[in-house]
């Protein structure tokens, strides 16, 4: 295991500056994992902690040892790409421990190392196999299983689960967080797919054009997001945000469909306030405290329903959590009811006025 350190990482493609200043430490034991939208920078990030790329300045430590000119073979790391990369002329064990051999490990340390992986990520039955004989699940516990043989200080994981459809997604998350949770090595992943983040990592780091927006546990970005784009990054589906006209002398924020009362003093500041589907429910119209609005959509998913709900003098329509058994018709006129406690509001420069939870605890 292994603690990973970066302080003011920079890295500039020609004169495009693609990383901007990274700081942040992942401590030993820790699953630290990097999300953001497509050309943030996380996989960028990934390969010059993996030393496949060189930084243009800052400094990269691993245990404290700085490490920005230890080239990627002597830096004890080891990576799972996108894509499962395998050998087909070989068989699973060799796949597994051909890096081993590489490396001149006597053939009984590779067998037990190689047998000791399969038996963690349940693919001993298939050792013998050639790639083409298993699914894509199993070629990517192959692959995964070539870098637990090699004992790394610190795994890396580059969208591995992203050529996966949805039900081997879920397979491989559950995978992961056995291997997780019986080895206790240092881990970095990267995706793209927050719902993969909240429910593997110790630490999300959310990134955004090349910069580190937030970073913390999965619930605390959850229900404390530092910004506009946070809020609506974390969190699936996405958070709701209505446009803050003015606020009254009673203390109401004016949005489109009425208006939202906390239970504290508004800033005056406000300009947009967030709250989230499953916070949200809808009433009979005209229910007092309520937004009016009508139903312009459903999405009728089994255990829930989404209703699309545009309210009162808004162009986009929200979207609200009901359960699977609510019945909504299209152009059905509604009440929507906003529980006071989980709303979040947002400045006009985008960061966090006031967030729900504190909003809760201090109506408390």
């Amino acid at each position: 295991m292994a603690k990973l350190e970066l302080h003011d990482i920079r890295k500039t493609f020609g004169e495009v500056d693609v990383l901007k200043g990274i700081s942040l430490t992942v401590e030993d034991g820790e699953f630290a994992a990097f999300v953001g939208p497509s050309g943030c920078g996380k996989s960028t990030l990934l390969r010059l902690i993996c030393g496949l790329d060189e930084i243009t300045s800052g400094q990269m430590a691993i245990d404290g040892e700085i490490v920005n000119d230890v080239p990627a073979s002597r830096r004890g790391l080891a990576m799972v790409f996108q894509s499962y990369a395998l050998y087909p002329h070989m068989t699973v064990a060799d796949n597994m421990g051909y890096a081993l051999r590489l490396a001149g490990t006597p053939k009984p340390e590779i067998r037990q190392r190689v047998e000791n992986a399969a038996r963690i990520l349940r693919i001993d039955p298939y050792l013998d196999r050639k790639p083409r004989q298993l699914s894509g699940g199993q070629r990517q516990r192959v692959a995964i299983g070539r870098a637990i043989v090699r004992e790394p200080r610190i795994f890396l994981f580059d969208e591995p689960l992203s050529n996966l459809d949805a039900a081997l997604r879920v397979d491989m998350r559950i995978e992961i967080a056995r291997m997780k949770e019986r080895l206790g090595t240092t881990m970095v992943y990267v995706t793209h797919d927050q719902i993969e983040a909240m429910t593997l990592a110790d630490k999300i780091v959310v990134m955004n054009a090349g910069r580190v927006e937030q970073v913390g546990s999965p619930l605390e970005l959850y229900n404390r997001p530092a910004n506009r784009f946070v809020a609506g990054f974390i969190g699936s589906p996405r958070m709701n945000f209505l446009a803050v006209s003015g606020v009254t002398p009673e203390g109401q924020m004016v949005v489109p469909g009425g208006r939202i009362g906390l239970a504290r003093r508004i800033p005056g500041t406000a300009a947009e306030a967030g709250v989230r589907p499953e916070h949200l429910r809808l009433d009979r119209p005209g229910t007092e405290g309520s937004l009016s609005g009508r139903v312009v959509m459903t999405e009728h998913l089994g255990s829930d329903t989404y209703a699309y709900v545009q309210l009162d003098g808004s162009e986009q329509p929200i979207l609200v959590r009901l359960s699977g058994e609510r019945l909504v018709r299209r152009e059905e006129p509604v009440g929507v009811v906003v529980d006071p406690e989980t709303v979040h509001i947002f400045g006009s420069d985008a960061n966090t006025l006031l967030s729900a939870q504190s909003t809760a605890r201090e109506a408390a």
